[in-house]
């Protein structure tokens, strides 16, 4: 971690040191750009003591993960500072202004800031977040197969969730929490029937935990179902308050509003990429890691472009 970096102009600054953000700056940093990674240090995934899926570091750490990207990007001159970007101004280039060091300028910029989960307001859920309380069967499904699960529901929509889980358990039950049966439709009720999830009506009051594990979910009624799983759905909170203040356009979704990019994370602003979570709420580390390797050789392609072209009419 460089923390005497200086305040003259970056080829790229990229906000945000999670997959996205390492990615993007270990394919610019390889392709002898100037580069500056600002990472508040709050990844998503902070809570999990392992992550999946991601081909060859199936089972990692997410601190390890990060901590060897870190070491990477090092390699190529990267510079990275631990600080927090609290505004983005432009005039022909980008003003960075950091909470706590100088703001530098930069010619190109990847916002890879990610978002936040904003947990059920269920005595317990959060606490265990990332435990024994999960929220994606893909991510831990394989590691707590067959174990009684409950699902949390937060909306109708959690009914996805329910059916799901089934993958990875037959013993399945959705606890309806503050939804009325009657907002799920016939075929919601049929769906649930064949994949023999048990639907449970009634508010969720607490978690029953004894010895540091999860054995129970105790109902507002006092009743109790044995579970040693619970999954649930977070309110996700994109972390995209920089590309709205530079006026990206953004679209609105059932899980937030995030930018609207092209194939490459371009978003509507000029010069500005967006790549990880902050472009969508489904966005595992190898898809994050992917947009950021796809945001950075855009970049450049970009840069090496304009250039030229200056050349060539000077």
């Amino acid at each position: 971690m460089n923390e005497t970096f200086g305040s003259e102009t970056y080829d790229v600054v990229v906000v945000g040191g999670g997959a996205a953000g390492l990615s993007a700056a270990l394919v610019l940093g390889r392709a002898r750009h100037r580069t500056l990674v600002v990472d508040a240090g709050e990844p998503r995934n902070a809570p999990s003591s392992h992550m999946q899926g991601y081909l060859s570091r199936d089972g990692m750490a997410p601190a390890e993960f990060l901590a060897l990207g870190r070491e990477e990007i090092a390699r190529y001159g990267v510079e990275l500072v631990r600080d927090r970007v609290t505004e983005v101004t432009r005039d022909g280039d980008f003003t960075v202004v950091l909470d706590a060091g100088p703001a530098v300028r930069a010619r190109r910029l990847v916002v890879a800031t990610g978002l936040k989960d904003e947990m059920p307001a269920v005595p317990g859920v959060a606490e265990r977040f990332g435990r024994d309380v999960l929220h994606c069967p893909f991510c831990h499904g394989w590691e707590v197969r067959d174990e009684p699960f409950g699902v949390l529901a937060s909306s109708a929509m959690s009914v996805h969730q329910a059916l799901m889980v089934s993958q990875w358990s037959k013993d399945v039950t959705f606890f309806l929490h503050e939804v009325a049966e009657e907002e799920l439709s016939d075929l919601d009720l049929r769906r649930l029937a064949a994949a023999g999830v048990e639907v449970v009506p009634g508010a969720v009051a607490e978690l029953v935990v004894e010895d540091d594990r999860l054995t129970g979910v105790r109902l507002a009624d006092g009743t109790t179902h044995t579970r040693s799983v619970l999954f649930v759905g977070p309110r996700p909170v994109p972390q995209t308050s920089l590309l709205e203040a530079l006026g990206a356009e953004m679209n609105e979704t059932p899980f937030g509003a995030y930018p609207v990019i092209d194939s490459t994370g371009l978003t509507t602003v000029p010069g500005v990429w967006a790549a990880g979570n902050a472009i969508g709420f489904s966005e595992q580390v190898v898809h994050a890691a992917s947009g950021g390797y796809r945001a950075a050789a855009a970049i450049v392609g970009d840069l090496l472009m304009t250039g030229l072209d200056a050349a060539v009419d000077g």
